[in-house]
């Protein structure tokens, strides 16, 4: 069976390659005039935190995610696995303590064991948690990887085209990765905007992914190598990808800043924004409309869950397999 898909952002790609690994002729189209554009998967963090994200995610988004590791480590060898280390301040202890009794697999430090994972962060927390082994990744350099994969597979991607007009013809499906763009069919999407910035700050060595618990404005910062960090946190109620707020980039850069001073020499070098697609339960789901199978709601688990939801895609697509956990 031919495959198109629709949308070159992770869930796309992934989907992408997943069917051409399996011999299915896949073209791919995307809107953008590049690989990027304005998707919110080129603004993502990135982090393969599967059980960090137990704090606010169902059992489900644990185990969709741990099956990612081994899909990202075989398509993309800049995956970097060395943990998440979560920390916060003395005042803020009892976030620490609250994120410890809602996830798993981790262990607790002590400011000896901060140290020994982070030197440049000796002496600046007490207490943190160590989830030893979450990953990371470079959103673009990924993006990039897959779709390389997909062309050596034998697939074709499409840019400045919508593609997949009419709906799916004779032998052929149709899988739609557009995010809201789909909003017209699925009724139930909304917008959740998120704010990030890049910086570089070449006086701090960080080699993992850091989480800040705060009340108010919990903040990570993912490392990009040769000093270069993205710092992130916001999650907007909102379907406009517009400029970041003053209000954030002060939180943000605030909370980077007391977790070291040294970003507070860093120099920004990208401010961006992304709005990411969900429903109501924050779930991501495959919904079939016809000949066509949507991938959609990733929500904030975007990198996290798009190869176990592509796997399934295909799955259904080239078998007939239905999975009624991510199944609409």
């Amino acid at each position: 069976m031919r495959a198109t898909v629709i949308g070159a952002g992770v869930a796309g790609l992934a989907c992408a390659v997943e069917l051409a690994e399996r011999g299915a002729p896949v073209e791919v189209f995307e809107r953008n005039a590049s690989l990027g554009g304005a998707g919110c998967s080129w603004f993502a963090g990135g982090m393969l935190a599967p059980w960090c994200e137990r704090v606010s995610a169902p059992p489900h988004i644990v185990a969709l995610g741990d099956e990612g590791f081994a899909w990202w480590a075989e398509r993309y060898p800049g995956m970097v696995r060395r943990g998440t280390l979560v920390l916060a301040h003395a005042r803020d202890l009892g976030e620490l303590r609250q994120f410890a009794r809602r996830t798993e697999h981790f262990e607790w430090l002590d400011a000896e064991g901060i140290a020994a994972l982070e030197p440049d962060l000796a002496g600046r927390f007490e207490h943190g948690l160590y989830f030893k082994e979450e990953a990371h990744i470079d959103p673009r350099a990924a993006l990039e990887a897959l779709a390389e994969r997909v062309r050596r597979f034998g697939g074709t991607i499409h840019f400045g085209t919508e593609g997949g007009q009419g709906g799916a013809r004779e032998g052929e499906c149709v899988i739609d990765c557009t995010g809201l763009g789909a909003r017209a069919v699925l009724t139930d999407l909304r917008g959740v905007k998120g704010e990030m910035l890049h910086v570089q700050a070449p006086d701090l060595t960080l080699t993992r992914t850091i989480r800040v618990l705060h009340p108010r404005t919990p903040v990570y910062v993912v490392p990009r190598g040769s000093g270069r960090y993205m710092i992130g946190a916001t999650m907007i109620e909102s379907d406009q990808a517009s400029r970041i707020s003053a209000r954030a980039m002060l939180e943000l850069l605030g909370a980077a800043y007391a977790l070291h001073p040294a970003f507070g020499e860093a120099e920004i070098v990208e401010i961006g924004t992304g709005v990411r697609p969900a429903f109501p339960d924050n779930l991501p789901r495959l919904t079939r409309r016809g000949g066509t199978l949507y991938v959609n709601g990733l929500f904030r688990h975007g990198f996290l869950a798009a190869p176990a939801l592509a796997r399934r895609a295909a799955e259904f697509v080239l078998e007939g397999r239905e999975d009624p956990q991510v199944m609409h």
